[in-house]
């Protein structure tokens, strides 16, 4: 099986906190992404929205566009204006060939539960489930259906964060429900990366690759931290440099022919973790670790 080797621009630039990184030019972020050896780049906030633009932007890079972050809300939304209101980002997704929607639920105050303690945040009644995953299930086809596909991530300080909530959002929806399994955000809720994995491997769609520093993981549940304030902290890393087994992990996707991208996004303070360093680390790591799990790894264009 083939993977492409992606990253997210948040390794420089930080859009839930513009501080970090906000004074990088975007053409410094697409000229260390391919000096690093990334085949494509996720969207971020610097990125031109127009379909032309975004192209003008990527090709002097050799660079393909792997997704784009959307903050959803469906959860509080009737699907047909969800749909609506995504249709603009699905046509830009679209357009530049990426074939997913990195979605995230984010009602119920995402954006104020990442800067609160991890203690604190929204969360489905139980009684709200199997209508939830109905209406997630019809807005994915919604997006099959228009040509790119739903990679639904899990993330902390949202409703869906724990093992267990996705296990009852795969439970609970259809195939047209892809899985964005992200190594980092399993381990920080408490939970436990292999074994979600090998649960749910036949829906992933779409991972997002960071590392875990145990130490800041302790620490950050010992004092209720906020997903920021841990992020501050040095939680994230690059593949490689942390805790998490990715030889078993990559063996397990290998194993079962997955064959999307694997992306590296280690939320970091650029100050602290020098982005042109931590982006060509991760990359060395993660392509020597999926070729030693069996993968073949497709190289960057040009």
């Amino acid at each position: 099986m083939a993977v492409r080797i992606g990253i997210n621009p948040i390794t420089w630039t930080n859009d839930d906190v513009p501080e970090l990184g906000g004074d990088t030019p975007l053409e410094v972020c697409l000229s260390e992404t391919a000096e690093a050896g990334y085949a494509g780049t996720e969207l971020g906030g610097k990125f031109p929205r127009a379909s032309t633009d975004l192209a003008a932007a990527l090709a002097p890079y050799g660079l393909e566009l792997v997704s784009g972050w959307y903050d959803g809300r469906i959860c509080e939304k009737e699907v047909e204006e969800e749909f609506e209101a995504i249709l603009p980002h699905l046509t830009l997704l679209r357009d530049l060939g990426a074939k997913h929607v990195v979605y995230a639920d984010t009602s119920r105050g995402r954006h104020g539960a990442i800067h609160d303690p991890i203690s604190q945040r929204p969360a489905l009644a139980d009684d709200e489930w199997k209508s939830y995953g109905n209406k997630i299930t019809r807005l994915a086809e919604r997006f099959a259906d228009f040509g790119v596909g739903m990679a639904f991530h899990h993330h902390m300080g949202t409703i869906v964060e724990t093992d267990a909530e996705i296990g009852r959002l795969i439970a609970g929806s259809g195939e047209a429900v892809g899985l964005l399994y992200d190594t980092g955000h399993c381990l920080f809720s408490g939970g436990d990366p292999e074994a979600l994995l090998r649960r749910h491997v036949g829906r992933v769609v779409h991972v997002h690759c960071k590392d875990v520093r145990l130490d800041v993981l302790k620490r950050a549940h010992a004092m209720d931290m906020s997903f920021m304030g841990a992020v501050m902290e040095g939680i994230f890393t690059v593949p490689g440099d942390g805790s998490v087994d990715y030889p078993t992990l990559l063996k397990v996707l290998a194993d079962n022919g997955y064959a999307g991208w694997l992306v590296v996004e280690a939320e970091q303070d650029p100050g602290k973790a020098h982005p042109l360093t931590y982006a060509t680390m991760g990359h060395r790591n993660l392509r020597d670790l999926a070729r030693k799990a069996g993968f073949e790894v497709k190289e960057r264009k040009n």
